[in-house]
């Protein structure tokens, strides 16, 4: 498991996510449950990486995984961690890990919710272990789309404001990236 640590820590909560969809919505408690658990294990993982896996005093990218992944644009899933983005990886599993429970308040729409939290979750760590350009940006795209919702629906008082403004501003730095992502590939 080792070899693909890193995947594992960032999809473990897209396998919750999946869980979520198909539990029926009355069933809160295994909702909450499957969202503790899918933030639990990469919070275990990124520990083990962090405090353990991890050589820091060697330079450069560690647990790399490497293949090819869209060979037309040659986009490749290329993963890894450096001494900068190890522990933002390892912050974003214990600050999900928190916030899962701290949100157990919420009562409109849990199974959206949740699922949702975990979405981001992988979108955030997919950010932080991308090594490649394009899937950087698939990462980010996947990070935005739960952002927009959950403030939107569970936000204050001004939240389709607020939802509608995060809209706007990320759609023209999402163009831009795009355009930039497709002009390193050319």
């Amino acid at each position: 498991m080792e070899s693909h640590i890193l995947s594992w820590i960032t999809f473990i909560p897209l396998i919750g996510t999946a869980v979520i969809l198909l539990l029926p919505k009355r069933s809160t408690g295994a909702i909450k449950g499957v969202s503790l658990v899918a933030t639990f294990l990469p919070l275990v993982l990124a520990t083990q990486v962090y405090f353990g896996l991890f050589d820091k005093s060697a330079s450069g990218y560690q647990l790399v995984e490497r293949f090819g992944w869209i060979g037309s644009i040659k986009a490749e899933y290329y993963v890894g961690v450096d001494g900068l983005s190890l522990p933002l990886v390892w912050l974003t599993t214990l600050l999900l890990f928190i916030a899962v429970p701290a949100s157990f308040g919420i009562e409109k729409a849990q199974k959206g919710y949740y699922a949702l939290l975990l979405l981001l979750e992988v979108g955030i760590l997919g950010v932080f272990v991308s090594l490649d350009y394009f899937l950087f940006y698939v990462f980010w795209e996947i990070m935005l789309l739960p952002m927009y919702f959950l403030i939107g629906i569970w936000g204050g008082p001004e939240r389709a404001y607020a939802a509608i403004k995060f809209f706007l501003y990320t759609l023209a730095g999402s163009v831009l990236m795009l355009v930039a992502v497709i002009a390193l590939r050319l």
